[in-house]
């Protein structure tokens, strides 16, 4: 996701400092992975730049002075033109899970116990998730949902790939 997509579609209702746009993201997109500071401050030098925010205002802190960041009309532009370009199918044609089979199969590993390893992590990282969105709120429910039907297809894979291992054995081992 385009963190700095995400600032400008935060910053349309309302002007906000740095500190509180940390806390919109993280409460809204970033509950698992929240921003660093730095990330943020970045973030924001990189559109006052290029012209799609600008200083709102400067307040005095107990540290340095605070500036409240506001979406110019570019800004506004630019969200809405991101919010109407679909985002690109990631296919996954060339993965790790598929790249570690083929050398466990040309090495002599056992393929089949690294299939059944991930399986068995896939299957823990679902329960978890179900767990999670038992509990969660609507966002957590939806986010949660589309991990698991990510999950959900590489597990169908999995067993695929576990299914036809001989074929793909005799066909990559020299």
């Amino acid at each position: 996701m385009s963190i700095g997509q995400a600032f400008l579609g935060l910053l349309e209702s309302q002007p906000r400092h740095g500190y509180d746009l940390k806390r919109a993201y993280d409460e809204r997109f970033g509950s698992d992975r929240p921003l660093a500071y730095g990330q943020v401050y970045s973030t924001l030098s990189r559109l006052l730049k290029h012209g799609l925010v600008t200083v709102d205002g400067v307040e005095p802190g107990e540290g340095p002075d605070r500036k409240r960041y506001a979406i110019t009309p570019a800004g506004v532009a630019d969200v809405e033109q991101w919010l109407r370009q679909p985002e690109k199918p990631e296919p996954y044609l060339q993965n790790t899970l598929y790249t570690k089979v083929v050398l466990a199969l040309l090495t002599g590993r056992p393929a089949a116990e690294l299939l059944d390893t991930q399986r068995a992590e896939h299957l823990r990282l679902m329960r978890e998730l179900t767990r999670r969105k038992t509990t969660g709120d609507l966002a957590d429910q939806l986010i949660c949902d589309h991990a698991l039907f990510h999950l959900e297809a590489d597990l169908r894979w999995l067993e695929l790939t576990a299914a036809r291992l001989d074929d793909l054995a005799r066909r990559v081992r020299p």
